[in-house]
C-alpha cells in the first residue's frame, strides 16, 4: 500500500513536471541567493563581529549586505545556477568551490586593505571563513537534496531493468552513476562487479562493487535481483578472451554500451545513456580485435582512377565499391548480372558520393562480348575481380557452371586485362582452394593457377608486364551471403532446431569491410605474380557458434532450442586451410597480410587442360569435367562427394601412364 501510495506520487502532475523538466535557471539563482543571505545573516547573528566603524557601515545588516552583494556578484560571473543541478553535482561543487574561494579572497583583500589605510580590518578574517564554510554546505546541501530527490522520485516513477555492470574502473564508476541519474532510462545498476581485487567490497554512488568468481557467478546475480552483466564497448577484448561464455552458461544475458567517450557525464542535457545500450551480436565476440589499414598509398593509388569491379553486388564486391569510392575514384564499373542488387548499389553510391561517377554493366563474366565492350567503354586502369560462384554443395551438382564463370569467366577479365592496358589485375579467392574437396574450391585453384601462370608467361616475354596479377585468400566472412550467422539467427527465430553438419566442424572468420581493406592492402603492394594470405584469427568451432548465439538470444542450448547434426554436405570438409602442407609464406610488411609460396605451372600447358576443359563444358560432361580439373590440381580429392569415385579412375589412369613410361623405357634400352 505505502509502495503504490509513493508510486502514485511519484506520477502526479507536479512530481512529473519536476522530473521531466529541469528547473528554471531564474529559480536555482534566486534559491541560491537565498541561501548566500541566510548564511551571511547567520554569521552576524552567531558571533560577534562588531568593528569600529560609526553610522550605519558599522552595523551588522551592512557587513551582511556587502558579503551578500561579493558573492551575488561573483555567483552571477561564475555561473553556478547554470547547470542542471540533478545531473552535473560534479561540476556544481567545482564552481561552488571556486566561489566562496573568490569571495573569500575578496574580502580578505578588503579587510587587508582597510587594515592598511585606517588601522582595522573591516571584514574579521573569522566572520570570511565562517561564512565561506555556511554558504558551501548550505549550497552543496541543497544540490545533493535535489539530486537525492529527483533519482528517488524517478525511480519511483517507473520500472527500471536490474543490471551489474562490468568493472570497477573510473569509467565503469561514471556509467553506472549516469544509469542510476537517468529518468528516462531503462536499466538500474544494482553493483558493479570488479574483474580484480581493487575496490573489492566498497560502495561508489550507493553501488557495492562484488567480485568476479566464475564458479558462483549464479548465486551473485540472483542475490542482485538481476539476469544482465551491461559492459562498455572498451571492455570487447576481456569478453572475447572467454568471459562472456562464462556469463552465458549460466544464462546471464550480456549488453554493451558503445562510444562511452562521446558522452559527457556533466552536461546541461541528460545524457541518453540507456540508448545507446543493445543485445551483443555474435559478430561481436568472435575471435580478435578488427583488423585495420590506414595506407594512404592505397588512396593516392585510386583516387581519380576508373576502377572495375566484377560482382559488384555481392558481399565482398558491393564492400569494395564502397572502400574504392571512399578513396576518390573518378569512376566505378560496377560489373553484375544481378539487377536489382545492382539497382540498390546504384541508388546507395549516388546518394553517398554524387560527385563520382558510377556506371553500371549488366552481364556475365563468362560471356566474352559482353566483357570485350565493357573493357572497351570503360579502360579500367584497375580491376577486382570477385565474380564468381560460392555455394560449394550447389556447385559440386554443377561441375559445368562452376568450371564456365569461376575458371574462364576469370580468364575472360585477365585476357581482357592484359588487352586493355589494365594496371593491376586482383582477383579474390578463398581458403577452399587450398587442398580443395569440391568442384567449387578446385575451379578457384584453377582459376589462381591461370592467373599466376599468364603472368609468369608475360613477365618472359616482356621485360616489364603492363598488367601485375594478384590474387587474394581468406576464409568465411561475416554476413556474406550464404554465410552460417543469418541461418543461425533465422532458425532461432523460428523456433529451432539450429542445424549443424558436424559437431567438429571449424572455420575462419572476418568481417567483410576488413577482407575488402586487406584486398585494397594487398592490391596496392602486389608487384604481380604472388598469392596473398591474410591473417584470420583464431578458428571457430561451429558448434560453440550455434550455442553462443542461442544463449545471446536469451534461451538455453539442448532445452529451449536443440542443435541438431545433420552430416557434412557434398564436398564439404570438417576444417579449411590457407596453404597446402607444401607451401609456406613470406612476410610483408603488414603483420595481417602474407605471400604464399605455391607450385608455378607452366602457362602452356595450362592453356592445353582449359582447352580440354572448355570442349567438355560445351558438351555437358561432369564426370570428365571433375576428372580434368583432378589431372590439373593433383590435391583435390573429393570429400563426400559423388566425384570421390573419380579420384579412384584418375589414380588408376596415373598408374597405367606410369607403366607405360616404364615400359617405353625398358624397351628403349
Amino acid at each position: 500500500m505505502k509502495k503504490n501510495l509513493l508510486q502514485a506520487l511519484a506520477n502526479s502532475s507536479l512530481i512529473r513536471n519536476f522530473i521531466d523538466r529541469p528547473s528554471p535557471k531564474w529559480m536555482v539563482f534566486v534559491a541560491d541567493m537565498l541561501v548566500i543571505a541566510f548564511s551571511c545573516a547567520c554569521t552576524y547573528t552567531i558571533g560577534n563581529y562588531d568593528v569600529p566603524t560609526e553610522g550605519f557601515l558599522g552595523t551588522p545588516f551592512a557587513h551582511s549586505a556587502l558579503m551578500f552583494l561579493v558573492y551575488m556578484i561573483l555567483s552571477l560571473g561564475l555561473g553556478t545556477s547554470r547547470y542542471i543541478i540533478r545531473l552535473s553535482v560534479i561540476e556544481d561543487t567545482y564552481r561552488l568551490v571556486l566561489l566562496v574561494l573568490s569571495a573569500s579572497a575578496i574580502l580578505s583583500v578588503v579587510s587587508i586593505g582597510t587594515w592598511a589605510t585606517i588601522g582595522y580590518t573591516y571584514f574579521s578574517f573569522r566572520s570570511i571563513f565562517v561564512t565561506a564554510v555556511i554558504v558551501f554546505s548550505l549550497m552543496l546541501l541543497m544540490r545533493l537534496t535535489v539530486k537525492y530527490l529527483y533519482i528517488t522520485m524517478a525511480g519511483m516513477a517507473q520500472t527500471k531493468k536490474r543490471v551489474i555492470v562490468l568493472g570497477s574502473a573510473i569509467n565503469s564508476f561514471f556509467l553506472a552513476s549516469a544509469l542510476k541519474s537517468e529518468f528516462e532510462g531503462r536499466f538500474d545498476p544494482v553493483a558493479l562487479m570488479s574483474l580484480s581485487s581493487k575496490n573489492i567490497d566498497s560502495t561508489v554512488n550507493g553501488i557495492p562493487v562484488v567480485p568476479y568468481e566464475p564458479d558462483e557467478i549464479k548465486e551473485t546475480f540472483r542475490y542482485y535481483k538481476s539476469d544482465t552483466l551491461l559492459f562498455l564497448s572498451t571492455q570487447m577484448g576481456i569478453m572475447r578472451d572467454g568471459i562472456a561464455d562464462i556469463f552465458l552458461r549460466n544464462g546471464i544475458k550480456l549488453l554493451m554500451l558503445n562510444q562511452v567517450e562521446e558522452f559527457d557525464l556533466n552536461s546541461k542535457t541528460m545524457p541518453a545513456l540507456s540508448s545507446h545500450v543493445h543485445n551483443i551480436n555474435i559478430e561481436d565476440l568472435l575471435g580478435r580485435e578488427p583488423i585495420r589499414t590506414e595506407n594512404p598509398k592505397i588512396k593516392s593509388m585510386i583516387h581519380g582512377q576508373t576502377v572495375m569491379i566484377t560482382g559488384a553486388a555481392g558481399s565482398i564486391g558491393s564492400e569494395i565499391v564502397r572502400q574504392v569510392a571512399a578513396m576518390g575514384a573518378r569512376d566505378i564499373v560496377l560489373l553484375d548480372q544481378a539487377e536489382t542488387p545492382m539497382h540498390e548499389m546504384q541508388l546507395e553510391m549516388e546518394a553517398e558520393y554524387p560527385d563520382i561517377k558510377i556506371h553500371l554493366f549488366i552481364g556475365d563474366v563468362a560471356n566474352l562480348d559482353r566483357m570485350t565492350h565493357a573493357f572497351e567503354k570503360y579502360h579500367p586502369r584497375y580491376v577486382f575481380h570477385a565474380a564468381a560462384y560460392k555455394h560449394v554443395p550447389m556447385m559440386e551438382r554443377n561441375p559445368p557452371e562452376a568450371v564456365l564463370t569461376n575458371v574462364f569467366g576469370t580468364k575472360n577479365i585477365a585476357d581482357l586485362s592484359v588487352k586493355y592496358g589494365v594496371d593491376k589485375f586482383v582477383m579474390i579467392s578463398t581458403d577452399k582452394a587450398v587442398n580443395p574437396t569440391n568442384v567449387m574450391g578446385a575451379s578457384k585453384r584453377i582459376a589462381e593457377i591461370y592467373v599466376q601462370s599468364l603472368f609468369f608467361h608475360l613477365r618472359e616475354n616482356n621485360d616489364r608486364p603492363s598488367t601485375r596479377f594478384i590474387t587474394t585468400r581468406f576464409g568465411n566472412v561475416l554476413g556474406s551471403n550464404g554465410s552460417v550467422i543469418p541461418l543461425f539467427r533465422k532458425q532461432i527465430e523460428q523456433g529451432g532446431p539450429v542445424t549443424i553438419t558436424h559437431r567438429d566442424i571449424i572455420r575462419y572468420f572476418m568481417t567483410i569491410p576488413e577482407a575488402c581493406s586487406l584486398v585494397l592492402e594487398a592490391g596496392c603492394m602486389g608487384a604481380g605474380g604472388e598469392i596473398f594470405i591474410f591473417d584470420m584469427g583464431e578458428p571457430v568451432k561451429i558448434w560453440d557458434l550455434a550455442v553462443r548465439m542461442i544463449s545471446l538470444s536469451g534461451m538455453e542450448p539442448g532445452k529451449d532450442i536443440e542443435i541438431v547434426e545433420t552430416g557434412l554436405r557434398p564436398g564439404e570438409k570438417l576444417y579449411e586451410e590457407l596453404l597446402n602442407e607444401k607451401e609456406h609464406t613470406i612476410a610483408t610488411h603488414h603483420k595481417k597480410i602474407m605471400i604464399a609460396r605455391v607450385r608455378t605451372y607452366d602457362y602452356a600447358d595450362v592453356c592445353k587442360h582449359l582447352e580440354r576443359m572448355r570442349h567438355l563444358v560445351h558438351i555437358g560432361s561432369s564426370h570428365d569435367i571433375v576428372a580434368e580439373m583432378k589431372h590439373m590440381v593433383p590435391e583435390f580429392k573429393s570429400n563426400n562427394s559423388q566425384w570421390q569415385k573419380v579420384d579412384v579412375e584418375v589414380a588408376n589412369d596415373d598408374t597405367d601412364m606410369m607403366t607405360e613410361k616404364n615400359l617405353e623405357t625398358v624397351n628403349a634400352q
